[in-house]
């Protein structure tokens, strides 16, 4: 049989070809997801915990077969990343970049409230949504409903009352208060003092310190003097490592020690030992908790990978956005106003159990602490949630 082809439907088909071959060539292509990082400056010592998690995450999306788009195709990813040196005004350039001239598919979050909070406008600007995790501030609240979330359960009106009520439990009748004057330990002293008035505390140490501190040997001085019961340091990783080297030195003897960030980091145990032993921080995941059936097999793979412990609450809190931006895309594709919508509704299945936003807040995950108990990160408040009970500090 012999088939003749029109010169219009060759013309047609010659038209068509190179639209198909791109359509072929867009599936194939990796699909880009863009973020800043702060690799240098202020914050970098922070950046490992986020940057391990966001890789674990590709890579474990890409073993089996990339992601999933809207239910039917899959593209494996690549990530398009940038350092902003720990300021807010480069990570917004950054940012812009990404969506404008990178032309990324989707966005991962960068590390700290004050780049979160910098990036709300762009994210509306360019109705871009994105998934935040390491920002903690009641500031959050203030963000307009649209284009950004913040799965943490870290709010300071929160962690202030909660803390004060989670001492008064453990008989703490007096405290000293060391507080860095960045803005999270700020807010979070702002709540926790009134707290700690209220379920009847007596301060008897409150001071501030400068981020740079290099020693802090007369703050611990002073208040060891008056033999609180618990030493409330809320620090950012460097300053939570010369505390407790500097606590150890000073023989501080408070049966309730809290370090605000640091205490998750595994390197914070390797360098203290036994030290670390009882040591309360903030965080609302641990790998022990059975309700989270995710909890233990992320901890594992972590481990596994990069021979150390997940942070218990950056790494967890990266790894959560991922899984929430993963599990929407698989919803609604890369479509954004339809990926805005999926995530502002729906209910996510986490490493840290059930996740929904509430505007842009986690309605779901309670405000809870952690404390290292031979080394592992255990929960110890609140009741409902908790892998272990509270053990005082007896040594250094």
């Amino acid at each position: 049989m012999t088939f003749t082809i029109s010169r219009r439907t060759f013309l047609a088909a010659a038209a068509l070809a190179p639209v198909t071959t791109r359509l072929a060539m867009a599936a194939d292509a990796p699909l880009r997801i863009g973020y800043s990082m702060c690799l240098t400056g202020l914050f970098a010592q922070a950046a490992p915990s986020q940057v391990n998690a966001y890789e674990l995450w590709k890579d474990q999306v890409n073993a089996t077969g990339g992601l999933d788009i809207g239910g039917g195709q899959r593209r494996q990813v690549e990530f398009v990343s940038y350092d902003d040196q720990s300021n807010p005004a480069n990570a917004v350039r950054i940012y812009e970049k990404l969506i404008t001239q990178d032309k990324v598919d989707l966005l991962a979050a960068p590390w700290s409230t004050p780049i979160h909070l910098a990036l709300a406008p762009v994210l509306a600007r360019h109705k871009f949504p994105m998934v935040g995790n390491t920002a903690a501030s009641v500031k959050l609240r203030e963000v307009k409903p649209g284009y950004i979330w913040f799965p943490t359960a870290v709010i300071p009106d929160k962690v202030g009352e909660e803390l004060a009520a989670f001492m008064a439990k453990e008989n703490v009748k007096t405290a000293a208060v060391f507080a860095n004057v960045l803005p999270l330990a700020q807010e979070i002293k702002t709540y926790l003092l009134p707290a700690l008035e209220k379920h009847g505390i007596k301060l008897v140490a409150n001071e501030d310190f400068p981020p740079d501190i290099k020693d802090m040997t007369t703050l611990i001085s002073g208040a060891n003097q008056s033999s609180p019961d618990a030493f409330i340091v809320l620090s950012y990783p460097s300053d939570t490592f010369l505390f407790a080297t500097q606590a150890r030195q000073l023989n501080v003897k408070a049966p309730f020690v809290l370090s605000l960030i640091g205490p998750t980091i595994q390197a914070y145990q390797q360098a203290f030992g036994t030290g670390a032993n009882n040591i309360v921080t903030v965080g609302h995941w641990s790998p022990n908790q059975s309700k989270w059936p995710k909890a233990k097999p992320f901890y594992d793979a972590y481990l596994a990978r990069y021979k150390e412990a997940p942070d218990a609450l950056d790494s967890v809190l990266s790894f959560m956005s991922m899984e929430i931006l993963e599990q929407a895309v698989a919803t609604a594709g890369l479509d954004r106003e339809k990926l805005r919508e999926t995530i502002a509704s729906a209910t996510f299945d986490t490493i840290n159990g059930p996740v929904k936003f509430d505007g842009v807040q986690n309605s779901m995950t309670p405000t809870s602490f952690l404390q290292i108990q031979d080394g592992s990160l255990e929960l110890v408040w609140p009741e409902q949630i908790k892998t272990k009970d509270f053990r005082p500090k007896t040594g250094w």
